[in-house]
């Protein structure tokens, strides 16, 4: 684990003249052909603890994610970034299997760092690789990485930008549970640094351990935001208390 969130400062998150955040949903709706995936989400997403998305399978998370990283394009509503369009470079995404490029760990980082922009020079591969805590496997090609190793290495590559706000999808679904523990301490120093960390997991335990705030979606709509600690312990819709509790939410 990391001694502090200084490595992570390095990359100076906070240095930047125009923001993202808040991340504002308007009335959004999406629909996949004649599906409707997203009924008019209202949601305001602030800086601070990590956002976690919950909800039954096909409830619009990954949805809601791609719209946020402008993957999709929402067919009715807005979504703004501090009032306005998002800041080139302010926003990564991680997905729950990330697709590693033909090449040594050291060198999906160094592509990563130039894609952005960035000195790919040794320092910098180092330090994204010691936040990611795979700095041994520099020279291993990334394709013979572990599971929970390509994760971390993928976090590495999305923090080369220097984003703003970090979009996880389902992070550790695949995961065993050591290699979730290492990804969940660097999300927690990454959001601890100053970066807006929004993710969408199944895990109650680990939205539990993670969240700030969570935004619970059923149907394609938002169903219940609150604080973390009222959503687990006093949740007012009877959709979160059922899917709590264990039981289907259809």
């Amino acid at each position: 684990m990391l001694d502090s969130v200084a490595s992570v400062r390095d990359f100076a998150f906070a240095a930047r003249e125009t923001s993202a955040l808040p991340i504002r949903f308007e009335a959004v709706t999406f629909a996949a052909g004649p599906t409707r995936i997203l009924h008019g989400v209202d949601v305001t997403l602030v800086p601070g603890s990590p956002t976690v998305l919950m909800g039954p399978n096909g409830c619009g998370k990954t949805t809601l994610l791609k719209l946020a990283m402008g993957l999709l394009t929402q067919i009715g509503g807005a979504i703004t970034f501090a009032g306005g369009p998002a800041p080139a470079g302010s926003r990564a995404i991680v997905f729950q299997k990330p697709i590693m490029l033909r090449r040594t760990a050291a060198a999906n980082v160094a592509y990563a760092l130039r894609a952005a922009g960035k000195p790919a020079d040794e320092a910098n591969v180092r330090r994204l690789l010691d936040l990611a805590q795979i700095a041994p496997l520099a020279a291993r090609p990334a394709r013979r990485l572990s599971g929970g190793e390509q994760q971390r290495l993928a976090l590495a590559r999305a923090l080369a930008c220097e984003p703003q706000v970090l979009l996880l999808d389902e992070p550790t679904s695949s995961l065993d549970p050591a290699s979730t523990k290492l990804v969940e301490d660097i999300i927690a120093q990454v959001s601890a640094s100053g970066i807006k960390v929004v993710m969408a997991t199944h895990d109650i335990g680990q939205a539990r351990r993670l969240a700030g705030d969570v935004v619970f979606l059923a149907k394609g709509r938002l169903i219940e935001h609150a604080a973390a600690d009222r959503f687990f312990n006093d949740p007012v819709s009877e959709e979160a208390r059922s899917f709590l509790a264990g039981n289907l939410v259809i």
